[in-house]
Parts: C-alpha cells; sequence; structure tokens
C-alpha cells in the first residue's frame, strides 16, 4: 500500500469515526432535552418519598444544571422543546 493510500484511509477512517461522535453527540443532546423537559415539568409533590427516588431525581438536576446554557439550548432544541424565561 503507497503512502497516499494510506493517508486517503486514514482520512477516511477518521471521517468515519466523526461521523459516529456526532451521531452520538445528537443522540445524547436528545436524551439531555427529554431529561430536561421531564425535570421541567416534574411535580416533586407527586414523587414518592422514598429516598432513592428523591436522591435520583435531585441527581438528574444537578446534572442538567451544570450544563452550558448553549448546550442546554441545543438540548432542548433537538427535542423542539423552549426554555422558559427567567422571571
Amino acid at each position: 500500500m503507497t503512502l497516499h493510500a494510506m493517508e486517503v484511509e486514514e482520512v477516511r477512517l477518521l471521517r468515519d469515526e466523526i461521523e459516529l461522535l456526532m451521531n452520538e453527540r445528537r443522540q445524547l443532546l436528545q436524551v439531555t432535552g427529554a431529561a430536561a423537559v421531564f425535570v421541567a415539568n416534574l411535580d416533586t409533590d407527586s414523587l414518592p418519598d422514598e429516598t432513592d427516588t428523591i436522591e435520583a431525581a435531585e441527581m438528574l438536576a444537578e446534572q442538567l444544571n451544570g450544563l452550558s446554557e448553549e448546550t442546554l439550548k441545543e438540548a432542548l432544541e433537538s427535542v423542539r422543546a423552549e426554555l422558559d424565561p427567567v422571571s
């Protein structure tokens, strides 16, 4: 295999890897957007009083709150949701 052929193959492999990563990012943004919508619409009074359930909800909310505003907007856009304006 010539050097040029090896470079062409390497570029193809890198493109394939980038495509896989972009698809995974898109899926993760969709999951994050759905989770954000879920948390935003969650009635905390309706949660069971089980410690595990409350801790899981808090963990999810903390992770969502840790996102940059840009990432959160992208995630919400991926599921066609919008941020409520802060009052």
